[in-house]
This record gives structure tokens, sequence and C-alpha cells, in this order.
């Protein structure tokens, strides 16, 4: 595995996780709130070993070359954190390729999946429910807005304070309790455990707050892996996912698994997702 520094767009440079052959098929892995690329660390050898170009970039806001002023949260809106992952694709120089997306990584998926299908051979979501699912379960499902409550939480101006306390013992807390190993933590905490990163990462959430773009179903054939132990999201929310998925469908449910099943349960993530890319070739 190398770490390379890409200049996707001009003016944002991207730190980017990078294992395989330059020529071999590409699988571009996106990853969510309170983590990093290191989510990735297991996933990316074993893709390359498996004969794909794995490639995992800290997004808008974690790298420290990529990260507009917080301040402006129009900087993050949704629409241009998909063009940024759209443009590690084309600088890779790949035109079509395999999406992987957890959490906010896997917001911008489901989008990308949505408007852009033609450039995806499969879709591969952990712990994000299609935001149709997800909307319908914070109406229905009376657990699911008790589950998103920090949401709401992260808009406020204390949270960078709240979040990064007492050696970010809030992050590490939540982490544990996911079983995310404490190696693994260090990793993600060298990447946003400090206020500026944290600030952008944040940005994320109060950019979203304030716009919401449905999209419709989607075509693309997509793998949702789940953990039945996350904290963040429902059973009615992940099952609810396939009433909005049209191409074809695998729901997998890690039993004891939480909201971080690459750091959790790696090897598994690891073989349902070679699983996936082998039955949807380029």
């Amino acid at each position: 595995m190398e770490d390379r520094r890409i200049e996707a767009r001009p003016g944002l440079v991207f730190d980017v996780s990078v294992a395989g052959a330059a020529d071999a098929p590409l699988v571009l892995l996106l990853h969510g709130f309170a983590v990093s690329r290191h989510l990735f660390d297991a996933q990316l050898p074993a893709l390359a070993s498996a004969g794909y170009l794995a490639v995992a970039p800290n997004q808008r806001g974690y790298s420290p070359g990529a990260r507009p002023d917080p301040a402006d949260v129009a900087q993050y809106d949704i629409q241009l954190l998909i063009e940024d992952a759209l443009a590690v694709a084309d600088a890779m120089g790949a035109r079509r390729f395999h999406l992987v997306g957890h959490d906010w990584g896997g917001s911008l998926s489901w989008d990308i999946a949505s408007h852009y299908p033609e450039r995806l051979a499969s879709l591969t979501m952990l712990s994000r429910p299609h935001p149709g699912a997800f909307g319908r379960a914070m109406r229905e499902d009376p657990e699911q807005p008790h589950r998103s409550r920090h949401h709401k939480a992260f808009q406020d101006p204390s949270a960078v304070a709240t979040l990064l306390a007492d050696d970010a013992a809030w992050l590490r807390t939540r982490h544990a309790a996911n079983g995310i190993p404490p190696a693994a933590t260090e990793k993600h905490l060298s990447v946003i455990g400090n206020p500026a990163a944290m600030e952008a990462a944040l940005a994320w959430y109060r950019a979203r707050g304030t716009v919401h773009r449905p999209i419709g179903p989607i075509s693309v054939p997509t793998l949702f892996i789940w953990g039945d132990a996350d904290d963040t999201v429902g059973r009615m929310a992940a099952e609810g996912t396939v009433d909005f998925v049209t191409g074809p469908y695998r729901f997998e449910v890690l039993p004891g698994a939480g909201h971080y099943a690459p750091d959790q349960m790696p090897e598994r993530v690891s073989e349902l997702l070679l699983e996936h890319l082998r039955q949807h070739p380029l």
C-alpha cells in the first residue's frame, strides 16, 4: 500500500492510499465521518492481491491540501464532494470503476450511482441506507430520529471542542463501542483529531443541513452491508433499502457489527466485497 498526494482538481490535493497495478480495474473507496481513508487499510491489499487497483482518499476537509474554509459551508456542498470523488477516479485514469462508500462516503456514493450510473460497474454500501429508505425510517421508525440525533448536535458551534475534549474522549468511546481496535482509532485521529480537520468534517453536516436533493432508485448492481449493532442506522432503514434499488441487489447483515465494519470485521468485509466485484466485472 502506497501513500500519494493527488491534485485531482485545481488547488485541491488529496492524501490517498493506493494499492494495485495502475492498469487494473479501479475500486474507489470513500470513508465517512469520524474515520479516514485508513478505514480501508485491510481492504486495499486484499483488493490489490485480487487484481484490482484500490484507491482510498482522505476526502475534502480531511486532507489538509483539500480543505476550503469550513466557515463557508457552501464549499462542502454534496455536489462538490461528488465531483471530488469523480475527479479522483479521473486522475487514476478510470472512466468506469467500482465504488465503495461508508457513512458520509456512502451518501456520496448513492448520489453518484443515481446521477452517473454509466460510470459504475458496481456499488458497495457500508452502514448507509438509500436516502429514500432513511427518510422513510425517520418518519416511521420511532428509534431512528434518536439514532440520528448527532446530525443536529453537530450543527452546534461548540461541537468541535466537545468532540476533541479530553484527548478526543467522545470519539475514542464511540469507536470502542463500535468495535474499532485502538490502533485503528489512532490512525483515524492522526487525520481528524485536530480542530482544523474536525471543523471541516462537521462542515459536511452543516452544508447538508440546509440542502436536500432527493435521488431516485438505483440501477447499479448493489451490495449493502449492515451491522445489526450499528448505533446510527436501525433495521427498518437498512432492510427498506431494497425498495429503492432496481438493479441486482444483495443485502448482507453482519451479526454483532457496529457502524465501522471494515475496521471491526475486515476479513468478512473484504470477502463480501470481492465476491460482489467478481460478479459484476468492468
